[in-house]
């Protein structure tokens, strides 16, 4: 589809549509790490402790549904158009869930920021893609990695302090100044082109897209925890999402504008940055959601603190993003990126394999730094590559397509390990505690109960988790080798100049 033509933007101009686009993506990420300590609160103002998981769920599955969908459409009509109704849409969610009269308006309301905060994340590697050129386009996606460092930290910390000084509802509320500030910056500064033409809509495919990815988040949401590995629930969800993964692949091969386009697939660089999107949302970030609970429950380490000392892992990340966008902004070259990112993950999530009750805090933090400095060689490097493959009328679509394929392979990551940790606790367990005195898994987790458990009991509950925990991470070898062997593949295709200032192919 060819597209409409806008004056260039002058440098400061992009660079201030950049600095919208941080906001933006802060808002979003602090959004979703924000709330976990609120969460008390607003079941003590609103009750409904039975729907309280709706309030998280409800959030990850709009943004899922959203993301891949998103992306297209800003292929469509305009990225500029999408990303403001991504803000739009975020900020009105925003006021709804804190003026919230009750939980079921709060999930409803939490399914409007995450449908918007699916719009918001998909057009900042889009219109960053449109802003710059590839070889600079890499540093300035590298900066973007620190907005995800940033909330996982900060966003418990802002969270507690909201609610114990003001009240849970300033939660939501904060978001407004910064959704404020990402709206007038872009509405002030942001000039793309426009799309010509009238465009072809691909019902079919985003209703089977959506509730193949409902499905599926839905199945590594539920699988282990609120329903059984083995029960008929689970594997309808699995089935489910199979079968309509399938059939929006037929129906995509019909399509005149298809949501995400199958011959993106057939590129060998945008089918290797998925593969290791994939390897590296599952093993990164799906670790990184169990380390605070290894933390916890082996180390002894408080909640607050426990999710602090994460921190080497995230500063791991951003210090490799960055390096990694402005060696390519430098040189151009980012083949050898992917393979090395695979690499140095599994030399971590090896080393954290090792860890037990015994294991110095410093020397965890060593190997998570590792790990993280691993996963962040390849998190924005992969979508750089995907638009790279892409044409420059699938810019959105790539950019999406790769980015909500880590999505669900963190999604998997997660519900895979969390069966792992919890199977093998069970089956440790009972080799390790005396008497029989074994405590379910629920109870084992929250150090209040270990407290209270007799000595030897409480040190053969930790010896298990141990255990559990390092069969976890061994199961991560083999995602991160599959990521590795798909990195290899990668071909060295030069960085193309392209967007609003280059040209158009």
């Amino acid at each position: 589809m060819a597209s409409g033509r806008t004056a260039p933007m002058s440098r400061r101009h992009r660079l201030a549509a950049f600095g919208g686009l941080m906001l933006a993506g802060l808002m979003s990420s602090l959004d979703a790490t924000v709330l976990g300590t609120a969460l008390p609160a607003i079941v003590g103002d609103l009750g409904g402790l039975d729907r309280l998981a709706w309030v998280s769920t409800a959030y990850v599955l709009a943004t899922s549904v959203t993301v891949p969908l998103s992306g297209r459409l800003g292929d469509l009509f305009g990225r500029r158009p999408v990303l403001l109704v991504g803000l739009l849409g975020f900020l009105a969610g925003s006021a709804a869930c804190g003026a919230a009269p009750s939980m079921g308006w709060l999930i409803a309301f939490r399914a409007v920021q995450g449908a918007a905060a699916g719009c918001l994340m998909s057009s900042m590697f889009a219109v960053t893609g449109d802003l710059f050129e590839p070889r600079e386009r890499a540093k300035y996606q590298g900066y973007s990695a620190l907005i995800f460092a940033v909330s996982s930290v900060a966003g418990p910390l802002i969270g507690g302090l909201l609610t114990d000084h003001a009240s849970w509802r300033w939660v939501f509320y904060v978001n407004l100044p910064l959704g404020l500030a990402a709206t007038a910056t872009t509405v002030l500064f942001l000039r793309l082109p426009a799309p010509e033409g009238r465009p072809r809509i691909d019902y079919p495919g985003i209703v089977l897209l959506g509730a193949a990815v409902t499905c599926f988040t839905l199945f590594t949401s539920w699988a282990g925890t609120r329903y059984a590995w083995a029960s008929p629930a689970t594997a309808g969800l699995a089935a489910g999402s199979a079968a309509l993964f399938a059939a929006w692949i037929i129906a995509e091969r019909r399509a005149a504008e298809p949501v995400i386009p199958l011959r993106l697939f057939r590129d060998r660089s945008f089918a290797v940055a998925c593969a290791v999107a994939a390897a590296g949302g599952a093993t990164g970030f799906g670790l990184a959601t169990y380390l605070p609970m290894f933390f916890q429950v082996v180390g002894g380490v408080g909640a607050a603190d426990s999710g602090l000392l994460v921190l080497p892992m995230m500063t791991g990340l951003v210090a490799a993003a960055v390096l990694a966008g402005r060696h390519i902004s430098r040189t151009g070259r980012y083949r050898r990126l992917p393979a090395a990112s695979m690499a140095l993950s599994a030399a971590g999530v090896g080393l954290l394999a090792t860890m037990d009750a015994g294991t110095r805090l410093f020397t965890a933090g060593c190997y998570m730094a590792l790990l993280g400095f691993g996963a962040g060689l390849s998190q924005q490097v992969v979508v750089l590559i995907a638009q790279n493959a892409a044409p420059h009328r699938d810019l959105g679509a790539a950019s999406s397509g790769v980015f909500a394929t880590r999505m669900l392979g963190t999604a998997a990551g997660m519900a895979v390990f969390g069966g792992i940790v919890s199977s093998r606790f069970a089956e440790e367990v009972t080799h390790r505690v005396p008497g029989g005195q074994v405590p379910a898994f629920d109870d084992a987790v929250r150090p209040e109960v270990l407290a209270t458990l007799p000595g030897p009991v409480r040190d053969g509950v930790l010896e298990a988790f141990a255990a559990a925990f390092s069969d976890l991470f061994l199961t991560a070898l083999p995602v991160l080798a599959v990521g590795l062997a798909a990195a290899l593949l990668l071909r060295d295709v030069p960085l193309r100049p392209r967007g609003p200032q280059a040209g158009r192919n």
